[in-house]
């Protein structure tokens, strides 16, 4: 047996220290355990180990406790949504390091405990080795949950509309088949007349407004049904939660549109971007606000997002590369953005979509467009400028040039 080995948490005193007062947490749903290295009367590090609970006089106590001790650096694990009461006490008073879990993950080998935890995240954060993740300013920070919410809300509402669909085809009503919103002004006033008791195909196709009339006697087939009481209930109820979650989005519009005032210009200038219209530049400012000077490059911040490639290379050989995770809200509203991108005439996102989906495929290249899409949003936010277009000849271009 080879009892050579040193422990891993032994090398960790080879490091230079780079911050002599720093706690580790080790944060919980319900305690949080504090590892908090000093140096003592020589020098020396000197270890204090105490447990809050995450109640708010907890979090205060734990706040004034670092205080007193002169604490200067705290560490701790972004699992969850356990640490955001604990960084809003915290932030202010002390530089926070809000760390990716698996980057502190202890050592196989080693026991796992609250207490070892948190004096391993102390003590890597001592000598320099934890890097904190992105976290945004208060205001971003804000504007972000609003956003999300109206995201979640959004997808509900497309899930409701299915129902609705589901519902219909129940009944054999193939309303979806002749009018290409079943949600828009026609189909609401025919889900309304269906509810109220209106079976009549003629007079219900007669609520047809605007180019769906067009479609009339395509519409007075499709609604040729079968509607029985429940489906009416159903319907009935479907409708009512699909008013209140528009309801809803709108009053978050509302609130997200005068909280983007200050940064109209930067949400200007990304909607030059082909593909970021609507709510996609809210949805990027929300997530990374206008300052960029967190990340050294727009690598840095593709890698970030997760729209880049991956590399696995073991023994001469490349494995899958496939991309990392990253931040999931801003990188579906990007592949989002790039599929409408990729619709457009005579740009340059379009051209690159041509040019990789048929050797790569579709999911690939909407990927490879996200990724450009990202690399601009970084020089369009870090340099305060409007989008410049180069062209669906661009590539054309360069390829006469290296011939």
């Amino acid at each position: 047996m080879n009892k050579g080995v040193e422990k891993p948490s032994e090398t960790l005193d080879d490091f230079e220290i780079l911050y002599e007062r720093c706690c580790g947490l080790d944060v919980h749903k319900k305690q949080i355990t504090a590892c908090l290295i000093t140096p003592d009367q020589n020098g020396r590090p000197k270890r204090e180990v105490r447990t809050f609970g995450t109640m708010t006089e907890d979090l205060l106590a734990l706040h004034d406790w670092l205080l007193d001790n002169q604490c200067t650096h705290v560490a701790m694990e972004s699992t969850g949504v356990y640490w955001k009461p604990v960084y809003n006490i915290l932030e202010g008073s002390f530089k926070l390091f809000l760390v990716n879990a698996s980057h502190i993950k202890a050592v196989p080998g080693r026991k796992k405990t609250d207490k070892l935890d948190a004096i391993w995240i102390a003590r890597l954060l001592r000598v320099g080795l934890l890097k904190g993740s992105f976290i945004p300013e208060p205001e971003i920070r804000e504007l972000r949950d609003l956003v999300r919410y109206r995201t979640t809300l959004i997808q509900e509402k497309a899930r409701e509309i299915q129902r609705v669909q589901k519902i219909l085809e129940d009944t054999n009503i193939k309303l979806s088949s002749v009018a290409t919103d079943t949600s828009g002004v026609s189909a609401r006033a025919i889900l309304n007349s269906l509810i109220a008791g209106r079976t009549d195909p003629k007079s219900l196709a007669e609520l047809a407004k605007g180019r769906l009339r067009k479609k009339i006697p395509e519409l007075q087939k499709a609604l040729r049904g079968v509607v029985k009481p429940h489906h009416r209930l159903l319907l009935s109820e479907l409708l009512a939660h699909i008013e209140y979650i528009e309801e809803s989005i709108a009053r978050l519009n509302a609130e997200i549109e005068e909280r983007m005032r200050p940064f109209a210009k930067q949400a200007q200038d990304l909607a030059t971007i082909p593909g970021l219209k609507e709510f996609i530049p809210q949805i990027v400012i929300s997530e990374v606000g206008v300052d960029l000077s967190s990340f050294p490059s727009a690598k840095h911040f593709a890698s970030w997002l997760g729209v880049c490639p991956g590399k696995n290379e073991s023994a001469g050989k490349n494995k899958s590369a496939k991309t990392k995770k990253g931040n999931s809200w801003l990188k579906s509203a990007l592949i989002q953005a790039a599929w409408a991108a990729s619709h457009t005439k005579d740009t340059y996102l379009s051209a690159l979509f041509r040019r990789l989906v048929g050797r790569r495929g579709k999911k690939k290249a909407l990927v490879a467009v996200a990724h450009a899409m990202t690399v601009i949003i970084y020089h369009v936010l870090t340099k305060g400028v409007p989008y410049h277009e180069l062209g669906a000849d661009y590539f054309l271009k360069l390829d006469r040039k290296g011939m």
